[in-house]
Formats: structure tokens, sequence, C-alpha cells
């Protein structure tokens, strides 16, 4: 008889990051409160979670991002002004983002020493548990959201799941890259044999980059525990997950959606623009602004 998987209730955020590629703006502001259109990227990221069913977010912050926690506070005196004026659309838009009793925690990472660091930062609060990482900076316009879309293979197939996406192969060194199994997909399934963080050029066992959505099993800590500086002489989580590959499996999920790195400038200008011309409140005027523009 095959046992079900264990069920995915829990995420991690790793938004302890500096956000230097954006900078100035985030000199002041989390790189993650960046606002595409009328909404912070972490309020898309949340919204992907909750739709996946996650029911606790653990945020893996750092120094200046206690605005990442007031975020998904009350704000009484906004609140109250909101009501005054019978702004209640508005008023309940920011009360459908308020957490719920429980369902967030924060710890720091004091060090930047990379995302498998940050990742091992949530483990006493994890626990024994499979558990998502979602990465805050990137968002995926898709529907179902891109970390359901993975939640529904783990559902079937357990073990560990890892979200992809096709890139040239001229930008390969730039992304972790999986390595996967000859002959072994089925549909958006793809089995994996291994997986390199940046590959030198025309070294890249694919085109399949990791595009920040995981689902990980909980001994992924011990061996992040004990983790080597990788790429960049930080604590890469691929490392780790390679390492975890040799006992356990994992499955690559191609997901259909568009993914738009917000931790570039390009990046979050592209969002920017393409969320807008998708609003049905927006789209038209955006449209309009931007051709008025060319």
């Amino acid at each position: 008889m095959t046992t079900a998987p264990r069920r995915l209730r829990k995420a991690v955020l790793p938004v302890a990051g500096l956000g230097t590629r954006v900078l100035p703006g985030t000199k002041t502001t989390p790189k993650e409160l960046l606002n595409v259109v009328d909404r912070p990227i972490l309020s898309y990221i949340v919204e992907e979670a909750r739709e996946a069913g996650i029911e606790h977010i653990v945020f893996v912050t750092g120094r200046a991002k206690q605005a990442i926690e007031d975020y998904f506070d009350h704000q009484i005196e906004l609140e109250a002004q909101l009501e005054a004026k019978g702004k209640l659309d508005v008023l309940k838009m920011m009360n459908a983002e308020l957490a719920e009793a429980g369902e967030m925690s924060f710890t720091r990472q004091m060090q930047p020493k990379g995302l498998g660091h940050a990742v091992w930062c949530a483990r006493d609060i994890i626990g024994d548990e499979p558990f998502a990482v979602i990465l805050p900076d990137v968002i995926v316009d898709s529907d179902p959201g891109a970390l359901k879309q993975l939640a529904e293979v783990y559902a079937e197939v357990g073990g560990n799941v890892i979200g992809v996406e096709q890139v040239p192969e001229s930008e390969t060194h730039k992304y972790g890259i999986v390595d996967p199994i000859a002959e072994a997909r089925t549909g958006n399934r793809i089995r994996m044999k291994g997986m390199v963080e940046k590959p030198a050029r025309g070294e890249a066992p694919s085109t399949l980059s990791i595009s920040g959505r995981y689902i990980l099993q909980p001994e992924i800590f011990d061996i992040l525990a004990t983790q080597e500086r990788g790429a960049g002489g930080e604590i890469q989580l691929t490392d780790a997950m390679a390492r975890l590959m040799k006992d356990q499996s994992f499955t690559a999920v191609e997901y259909a959606g568009v993914t738009h790195d917000c931790g570039d400038k390009i990046g979050l200008l592209r969002a920017n623009v393409a969320l807008a011309l998708k609003r049905p409140d927006l789209g038209a005027a955006a449209r309009a602004a931007i051709e008025g523009l060319l």
C-alpha cells in the first residue's frame, strides 16, 4: 500500500536580501515592498501561497525589514480614516491581506550567507514537515498559481518538487539548472538526476532553470547544517538539494505561467506594465499611457 505524501502546510519566504539590483529604491524600502501596479511584490507572493493551501508562512528577515511585518498588521488610524470617508472598497481590499492569528512567523538571518542558509534559519519553525520555498522577488503570472501547480503534483508523487522554466541556452550560466533523466518526462513533469548552480557557459545539463518555487522534505535541514559555501561564496540551496537527491526523489514541474524577476530593474518595469495591462479597471488607461510615450 502506497503512503500518501504528508500534507503541505508551511512555506518559507526568504526576505532578508538587500535588493542591491534595484538600488537606490531599496535603500530604505524593502525590495519585497516595492510596488507592482498598486500592490507590493510581496502581496502577490502571499496570495499565491494562500491559494496553494499554505497555512503558515515563515518570513526569514534581516535588518531594516520591520516594514514587512507591519504590512500584514492592522493600521488603526488609516483604517479609521478610510471608514470615515466611506472608502470601504479600499478598506476591504487592505483587510483581506491581513495575517490571521498565528498564520505568520518571523525569524532573522543574521548574516547574508545565501539562500540555503536563509532556509536553514527557518528549521525550528518548520519542524519535521514538508514545506514550500517561494522566492519573494519572483512573481509568476499564472492561473492557477505556480505553487498550486507544484502542490498538485506533490500530492500525487510526493518527494521533492521543483518549479522550472525554459531559458535560452546562452542564459543558463545565470541560473540553477536541472539535469533531467533522458526520456523521463510525463506532460509537464520531469524526473531529475541532478542539478547545478550557475554552470559555466556551455556546460549546462539542460535549459530548464530553477525558477523560485520549491517543495522540499525536512531532511534538507540536516544537509544545510553542513553545506559548504558554493557559487558566489554562499551556501546554495541547489547544492543541498543535489545531496538530498541521492536519497530522495525529485520531480521538476515546468509550470504554466509568465515569470517576472522583480529583483531586477527591467524585470520590475516589465511586471508593472504586463500586470497593469491585464487589469480590467486599469488596462485600457495603461495601454493608452504607454502608447502615448512610444
